[in-house]
């Protein structure tokens, strides 16, 4: 079983160096590649894989102090992966501290057996000093920002904006709190069965929930004897795995029964089938996507959970959506950097840059536009994103408000969340140290009854 995850595990680095693929599409295509079977192998090696990019920028940092003039990018890709995984197995789950000699070298036995001893042959000499350096000295000479970003697994450009942002103390509480996943959330299905029928089912297949406050049907796991999705109560529809941010903006949105939703960004299905769930199956559900693979994903979903009243519509949200109506409710969840999320997909922190920022709020300035377009007198646009920046929350807002003088801000209930930043206290956000959620933001936007 090690083998075939340290097997894994490399070739899944190697491709999201290559292909700047995600954590799940890298170990999908390697499994698929590999015809690997092993469950536990592949758990295993995902485990690997995610706290290893984690932590990218310090091992790397500390790789390319023992190999130097040459780095760490210079290697052949399988070297590079291995390498990381090396350093992480060997120093950082052992905090830095005595290293195990022996579990050392089987590890490097390991690669020889999968890589080949003479692809390994190059970097042979530096994995003895890969075990005993240490790490304080690179920390000590990196300029604050650098130093704050090795010490909380983020870039450093990355860092100094967010001192910019929230002020260094802030900030250092913010990275410190997106550095590890927030707690899984479910959202119990009372399209199915009642909320009591529903706890006593996922009761009896030994899942613990705690209630997720303010929020409707959302509940903490605080236990479980196997894999949610391996579940009975999963496979019949009785409860969604969904980040409480992610329930709180479709809240916010407050459909209601027999209104007519225009869902946009609407894959993979988190937003639709909670949308028709507050509705009571009552109503029309519209959504839309660009991507024919994640529709396909939503289909099933939908089937899943027990939602009637919803049509898929495949399109761009940024040009001319194909559909002529006028929504009680649209609720926009664009593409966004993510950055409130690095702590359950931190591969997304390498790959992002300063210009990614700009680039998706002209995105989501563009859909936004869009979306206005479709919401009748009286109705609502709900926005919300994944990030933290200000580019793309409150400038999108704040512009939208100049450009579309029929919309003002509204009140978001459930009252959750610190407010917006810039003076937008109706906005509302959320941040994983303090909400023990993804980083979000929302707005309320609603259209006068004039127009």
């Amino acid at each position: 079983m090690l083998k075939t995850a340290w097997t894994v595990a490399i070739e899944t680095l190697s491709w999201m160096e290559m292909q700047k693929l995600s954590e799940h599409m890298a170990l999908n295509q390697t499994v698929k590649q590999l015809g690997v079977k092993d469950a536990d192998a592949i758990r295993y090696a995902y485990g690997l894989v995610v706290e290893t990019i984690r932590r990218r920028n310090l091992i790397d940092r500390f790789v390319n102090s023992v190999l130097k003039p040459k780095t760490i990018s210079e290697l052949n890709l399988g070297v590079q992966a291995f390498l990381r995984l090396y350093v992480y197995q060997n120093r950082v789950t052992k905090n830095w501290a005595k290293t195990d000699l022996i579990e050392a070298e089987r590890i490097a036995s390991l690669g020889r057996a999968i890589l080949g001893w003479k692809t390994l042959l190059e970097v042979e000499p530096v994995l003895g000093f890969l075990l005993t350096r240490q790490i304080e000295p690179l920390l000590k000479t990196a300029s604050d920002e650098a130093r704050t970003g090795l010490q909380t697994f983020h870039p450093t450009w990355f860092v100094k904006y967010c001192f910019r942002l929230f002020g260094r103390d802030e900030a250092i509480a913010f990275l410190e709190g997106n550095v590890n996943p927030p707690p899984t959330y479910v959202r119990l299905n009372t399209l199915k069965a009642s909320e009591d029928e529903l706890l006593e089912k996922l009761g009896a297949e030994d899942v613990k929930l705690e209630k997720a406050e303010p929020l409707t049907h959302v509940y903490k796991v605080v236990g479980a004897k196997k894999p949610l999705a391996g579940t009975t109560s999963f496979k019949e529809g009785l409860f969604y795995i969904q980040d409480k941010a992610s329930c709180f903006s479709t809240e916010a949105a407050a459909p209601k029964p027999g209104a007519t939703v225009l869902d946009v960004c609407a894959a993979p299905g988190a937003k639709t089938t909670y949308i028709a769930q507050l509705m009571q199956n009552r109503g029309a559900v519209y959504s839309v996507d660009y991507s024919l693979r994640r529709l396909q994903v939503w289909k099933r979903e939908v089937a899943r959970m027990g939602v009637t009243i919803a049509e898929p519509v495949l399109a761009d949200a940024r040009a001319a959506l194909p559909v002529a109506l006028e929504a009680d409710s649209v609720v926009l969840d664009p593409p966004c950097t993510g950055t409130g999320t690095f702590g359950r997909f931190p591969s997304a922190k390498w790959r992002l840059t300063p210009r990614s920022i700009e680039k998706m709020a002209e995105i989501q300035w563009q859909m936004i536009n869009r979306c206005a377009e479709a919401v009748k007198a009286g109705g609502a646009l709900t926005y919300s994103t994944c990030s933290v920046t200000m580019e793309e929350n409150e400038l999108v807002i704040e512009r939208f408000l100049k450009w579309h003088p029929e919309f003002a801000l509204a009140e978001i209930r459930p009252e959750f969340g610190a407010p917006g930043l810039r003076g937008l206290s109706k906005c509302r956000r959320l941040y994983p140290h303090l909400h023990e959620s993804n980083g979000f933001f929302v707005a309320k936007l609603q259209k006068n009854n004039r127009c």
